[in-house]
């Protein structure tokens, strides 16, 4: 079996590298040793000014500070770093007695605060959460970018609808206007969103997404407007939302079509006044921040349906930019798969195979219903299938046949196939430890899969999961999975 050839190249792949900045050596030891088990780069400083001085000498890509150190105060080595790098995402830890100066810390562009002691997990997520921000931030979005470029994400194409998409970014960018991005899923929407954000007048300062339908309704509220103390159950202390947080910056409302009816009243007053309140709360708080939203949905069939407010409609759409679906402008493939191929074959360190004229024939007349995203996704797939030789048209095939549409029949069979086997263990096994049991199995068959696809190589295995090398690791010991190895790793 062939094996990859890697290349030595700066890239993604990567680690992201976070730096802990407190005086208590055990703590900062404790976020060492977690950090770098989730596949972190970390360091670590006892006080603000050997804090700022890691951060001058490399910048890192998250911040983690605390509140009370010696010398110069958190307070103090926030404004500091947001001076250096507004744009370096800081997370701010406190105790409840420090919790006022973390929401001022906020309201000058600290991504977020959180209380000690706090939850690892949430703490995870925040820092996830932290990262995607900064690099969204610090990631500018190229246009018509060639992929020998630094661009990881660019705008790709040649036709005359993304013309007419890149002039309208052009036009849009440097005034406050709010703007809709329309189209079909995978077409690219967020990457207009941030295109404009990196031309416009407000670059350097916070860029925030809001995903509508990701978040849950009854957390959405909240997530977006903050809430004071005592606004509800378990509402301890004073929250900042992400609208607030975005003040002097730009909010992405991403599915925006998706948005609950409730919550549509609270954003159109956000765009005729630009105030907000807080959920228990009764000031009016002035917001200046920038709306670009963004939805697949048919937005006139939901104000026909009374799912959409027809005021808010209006207010949304005072510049509507269209993203084309790739089946019109399939003139632009072959550039795609040069940007993409190039892409991922600097992720996984490895020459780019390169790819016949069939296989570029076979992908410019399949329809493409996922749009960009899924081309994307089929190329990174017959990447890893091929095993570094040149992409081929059976290769091409055998990768979209394994994700398109049409499968859907042998996933609802395997579905209802999966259903079966859970009713019988539930029926037959005890009940203690049942659902870990079922899950494990599960997680056991992915992660095998996943191995078996990369020819055992872990840390491919890994970005195909989306998981951290530490935690791949883990798992293949937790269900003691041994595999050859064929190709080398990174």
């Amino acid at each position: 079996m062939p094996c990859f050839c890697f290349l030595p190249i700066c890239g993604s792949h990567v680690l992201s590298t976070i730096l802990v900045i407190d005086d208590d050596d055990l703590l900062r030891k404790s976020f060492e040793k977690l950090l770098i088990e989730e596949g972190y780069d970390v360091k670590s400083a006892p006080s603000g000014e050997s804090g700022l001085a890691v951060i001058r000498d490399k910048l890192p890509d998250l911040v983690i500070l605390d509140m009370r150190l010696p010398g110069l105060n958190g307070f103090e080595t926030f404004q500091a770093i947001h001076e250096f790098e507004p744009k370096l995402p800081v997370i701010i830890m406190t105790a409840y007695g420090t919790t006022e100066t973390a929401i001022e810390a906020t309201k000058m562009g600290a991504f977020d605060y959180i209380l000690k002691p706090f939850d690892i997990p949430d703490m995870l997520f925040q820092i996830r959460e932290a990262l995607d921000a900064g690099r969204f931030m610090r990631s500018p979005v190229g246009i018509n970018t060639s992929p020998e470029k630094s661009f990881r994400e660019a705008l790709i194409g040649r036709s005359k609808p993304m013309q007419d998409v890149y002039k309208a970014i052009g036009r849009v960018s440097t005034t406050d206007a709010t703007i809709l991005i329309r189209g079909e899923s995978g077409t690219g929407k967020e990457l207009v969103a941030r295109a404009i954000y990196n031309h416009s007048l407000r670059a350097s300062k916070p860029f925030l997404v809001i995903n509508c339908v990701a978040i849950p309704e009854a957390l959405l509220e909240s997530e977006l407007f903050g809430y004071e103390k005592g606004a509800f159950t378990g509402a301890s202390y004073r929250r900042i939302g992400k609208v607030e947080q975005a003040n002097r910056g730009t909010l992405f409302l991403d599915e925006i079509g998706d948005m609950p009816f409730s919550i549509q009243s609270k954003i159109l007053r956000l765009l005729q006044e630009k105030s907000i309140e807080r959920l228990g709360g009764r000031e009016t708080i002035p917001v200046d921040a920038r709306i670009i939203a963004a939805t697949n949905r048919d937005l006139e069939n939901a104000l026909a349906e009374g799912r959409f407010r027809e005021d808010l409609y209006y207010r949304l759409k005072v510049v509507t930019i269209w993203l084309p679906p790739l089946r019109e402008r399939t003139s632009d493939i072959p550039l795609l798969v040069n940007f993409f191929l190039s892409r991922y074959a600097a992720e996984m360190a490895m020459a780019n195979p390169g790819i016949t004229k069939e296989a570029v024939s076979v992908l410019s007349t399949y329809p493409w219903p996922g749009n960009v995203r899924e081309l994307a996704n089929t190329l990174q797939k017959a990447i890893i299938f091929n095993r570094g030789m040149p992409i081929n048209g059976v290769v091409i095939s055998q990768a979209i046949s394994a994700q398109a549409p049409g499968s859907g029949i042998r996933r609802d069979n395997s579905d209802e196939a999966i259903r079966q086997w859970v009713r019988e263990r539930i029926m037959s096994e005890p009940a203690e430890g049942l659902f870990d049991k079922c899950v494990d199995r599960f997680a056991r068959i992915v992660v095998s899969e996943a191995l078996s696809l990369t020819g055992g190589n872990r840390s491919q295995s890994a970005k195909l999961l989306g998981l951290s090398r530490p935690t791949l690791h883990s798992k293949i010991e937790k269900f003691g999975l041994k595999f050859q190895t064929s190709v080398k790793e990174e």
